[in-house]
């Protein structure tokens, strides 16, 4: 398995997807960021690239497309869960039960790490508002799974799953998940098959 030559959608490789956090590059001596399981864990990420990553692409142009946070392996989960020895603060805010980042990796009692399988990412569109991205992705009717907004000026989060929930949820200041003034999302979400 090469990765720098394996393709996420048209646009990424799988180098791109696994090596993009601050974390992995603050630490990339003792992490190996790539998939464990990796037959069915870069189909699931070859799926959310080709599925949403790609039309995202397309829209808004490669060169405004970052990439913040992509695949989470095992070794990257443990240094996410780390606290920062300098700030005080965890590495990283992961759920791995939960947020589809890491595809479809199994524990060490050969469960799945998040049981809603799928993958996830997270980015931004250099210049533009979150906010504004959402529309977009909204208005294509893009079959994402989840979608979480931390805010106007901040990554958004992307997931592609079996189930194409399209579950729209944003975050408190303290990190809580919440659903308040989001009604105009929700009921396009709802609307759209």
């Amino acid at each position: 398995m090469n990765p720098h030559t394996i393709k996420i959608g048209r646009h990424l490789t799988l180098t791109e997807f696994c090596t993009c956090t601050q974390t992995y590059r603050a630490h990339a001596n003792h992490i190996n960021p790539y998939p464990a399981n990796p037959d069915a864990s870069i189909a699931a990420l070859q799926a959310l690239g080709e599925t949403l990553i790609d039309p995202i692409i397309d829209h808004y142009g490669r060169d405004r497309f970052q990439l913040t946070y992509g695949f989470c392996s095992t070794d990257l989960r443990k240094f996410l869960h780390r606290t920062n020895p300098q700030t005080g603060l965890k590495n990283g805010r992961i759920d791995p039960s939960r947020d589809q980042h890491m595809a479809h990796e199994r524990n060490q009692r050969g469960r799945y790490w998040c049981d809603r399988l799928g993958a996830a990412c997270d980015f931004r569109i250099l210049d533009v508002a979150s906010d504004r991205v959402i529309d977009w992705i909204l208005a294509a009717q893009l079959p994402f799974d989840s979608l979480y907004f931390y805010g106007c000026d901040r990554p958004l989060h992307l997931s592609h799953g079996p189930q194409q929930k399209r579950a729209i949820w944003a975050f408190t200041p303290q990190n809580t998940p919440t659903r308040k003034n989001l009604d105009p999302w929700l009921r396009l979400a709802r609307e759209i098959p």
